[in-house]
């Protein structure tokens, strides 16, 4: 909100249009995931700027974190911080999860339950800036990552990324990771407090117990795993199902339940992530490889069938539709 405002820019219609609230926001209550991705891919057009999510995590004062931050920044060592932030995240977010894996090598994965992870990008990049920020914080030091890495897929110039994270960042990759070298989690914290510690953590284990436990539709978990499997043709029934630990009847049984096929799934996820494509102006032979299409001549058949256009036709109604809303704007 301080960022739009500052910006110039009138948050209402944001809001709005995301179902939000500026009292909600303003007094702290939980908004849901979905709202604040929606609300995110808005601001970013209208402030356009293309990494609003790194941009807010850098402006942010990580104190909002509420007892996420004092849990983590009273822990005695780095490793012992990670662990209770992976821990106690959903107080602060009943959807986001964090795992912390220390061998062979020390690395943060990020996800969603029971949310789209196909329908974001700035969300996840502010969440994972945000708890960079809080790790170099904690140990005193710009603490450099081995990598960043993220599902969703970027294009052009990506050294706002690699500056900010001090590291290579690697889009459209398996997973949302942050990896660093295994002996930092030994670094001593420069705010370690053992008694406040032990405080924070008694209260952040009452506040989990009588939490609710949100459970994610079978939908959701089966688009999340397709999502890094699109590129090179890689979601495919069988590699889906392998990688929820299913057999291939459980996994078809268990959609079945909720109405749905593999192939009905899939083919929703890739217009979806169409369309978002197509107004980000990337070219038609990278989409198709994107969405998992052996030829640009099959993503556009399939755009045909989802919208009764071409891939070239969406985009030159979309600039006129622009175009339209522009004049309109100045003649007002």
């Amino acid at each position: 909100m301080k960022h739009l405002e500052r910006a110039g820019i009138d948050p209402a219609p944001l809001l709005s249009r995301s179902s939000l609230s500026r009292a909600a926001i303003a007094d702290g209550n939980r908004i849901r995931v979905n709202a604040q991705i929606q609300f995110l891919e808005l601001v970013s057009r209208a402030a356009a700027d293309d990494w609003i999510g790194l941009t807010l995590a850098n402006e942010c004062d990580l104190r909002e974190m509420g007892m996420l931050y004092y849990v983590a920044a009273s822990s005695h060592h780095f490793g012992d911080a990670l662990k209770r932030l992976s821990r106690y995240v959903r107080l602060g977010n009943e959807a986001l999860v964090v795992r912390l894996k220390e061998r062979p090598v020390c690395f943060v994965e990020l996800s969603y339950a029971g949310v789209q992870r196909n329908q974001d990008r700035h969300q996840i990049e502010l969440l994972a800036f945000a708890i960079l920020r809080l790790c170099r914080n904690l140990v005193g030091r710009n603490l450099a990552p081995i990598k960043a890495k993220f599902i969703h897929h970027r294009s052009g110039d990506l050294s706002r990324a690699r500056r900010l994270f001090g590291c290579e960042v690697e889009f459209g990759a398996d997973a949302d990771e942050i990896w660093f070298d295994t002996p930092a989690m030994e670094l001593p914290l420069v705010a370690g407090d053992p008694f406040l510690n032990e405080l924070i953590v008694k209260m952040c284990d009452e506040a989990i117990s009588v939490g609710s436990t949100n459970i994610s539709p079978f939908r959701t978990v089966v688009e999340n795993a397709i999502a890094p499997l699109l590129p090179h043709a890689e979601a495919t029934i069988r590699n889906v199902a392998k990688r929820l630990g299913l057999s291939e009847r459980t996994f078809a049984r268990r959609l079945a339940a909720e109405g749905l096929s593999f192939g009905e799934v899939l083919d929703q996820m890739r217009r979806d992530l169409a369309m978002r494509y197509l107004e980000d102006d990337l070219q038609a032979s990278r989409i198709a490889w994107l969405l998992g299409f052996h030829q640009p001549s099959s993503f556009s058949h399939a755009c045909r069938r989802w919208t009764g256009k071409s891939p070239l036709e969406i985009r030159r109604t979309r600039s006129n539709a622009a175009a339209i809303a522009w004049t309109t704007a100045l003649d007002e």
